[in-house]
């Protein structure tokens, strides 16, 4: 479904994402793990065109969007929920929510999707006509990732949705990852919480300094000693 070939991404003199490989097949939680810093929140932001690819490609359903800018791509079906929510703070959760199928013309879909997401996160339905600017950081992330699921993805990017978040809560966010791709949502996870991350993927990459140095089943990393080691306490 997604295929990056080699990717390199430069921050002026800085080499950030060196010859970046990876593969996402439709149906399957994909996560990538590695420290901060790493570069995995840079193969998002290449993925969805937030940045300039200096060489490589991204292949999406066959074929190469690595010019696709990044607002036709949420019509494609490729859609991110970035780092640190980026919500709408001085809209209601409704509208917020509403900004997600902007570019939709199919109003039972919409108002379907509306009802989905609500039951998915019933305290967004709680809250559609507060000021978004005033839900906890937990609740931010929900409405997030509620408002992508607005645009009917057909594959998530999600960028670090548990970072900063409560254990409680951020169990209750996988719970509902899984739930997403269960309904036929293929998912590219990034996370600096590994363990939870490999829980619930199918695959995995690992990437330090800008390279993949690992890869596989992520219940086959999870047992990996180098990764045990370096993400997960030992």
């Amino acid at each position: 479904m997604l295929i990056l070939k080699e990717l390199n991404v430069y921050y002026g003199a800085i080499h950030a994402l060196k010859n970046i490989s990876l593969e996402v097949n439709k149906g399957e939680i994909v996560t990538l793990i590695g420290a901060n810093g790493a570069g995995k929140s840079s193969t998002l932001k290449a993925i969805s065109r937030l940045i300039t690819i200096k060489s490589g490609d991204i292949i999406y359903e066959g074929n190469s969007i690595k010019t696709v800018p990044a607002h036709k791509l949420v019509q494609m079906g490729i859609v991110q929920v970035p780092e640190g929510r980026k919500i709408f703070s001085n809209l209601t959760v409704k509208e917020n929510l509403e900004l997600g199928a902007y570019y939709r013309k199919d109003k039972k879909g919409i108002s379907n999707d509306y009802e989905s997401v609500y039951s998915k996160f019933p305290r967004l339905m709680e809250r559609k006509l507060q000021i978004a600017g005033t839900l906890s950081g937990g609740e931010q992330q929900m409405l997030a990732i509620g408002r992508a699921l607005m645009s009917k993805p057909k594959i998530l990017l999600l960028d670090e949705p548990s970072m900063g978040l409560s254990p409680i809560i951020v169990q209750n966010i996988f719970n509902i990852i899984e739930e997403i791709n269960e309904s036929g949502t293929t998912i590219l996870l990034v996370e600096q919480n590994a363990h939870m991350a490999l829980k619930v993927a199918n695959r995995a990459y690992v990437i330090a300094n800008g390279t993949i140095v690992l890869k596989g089943k992520a219940e086959a990393l999870l047992k990996e000693e180098s990764v045990k080691n370096a993400y997960l306490g030992g």
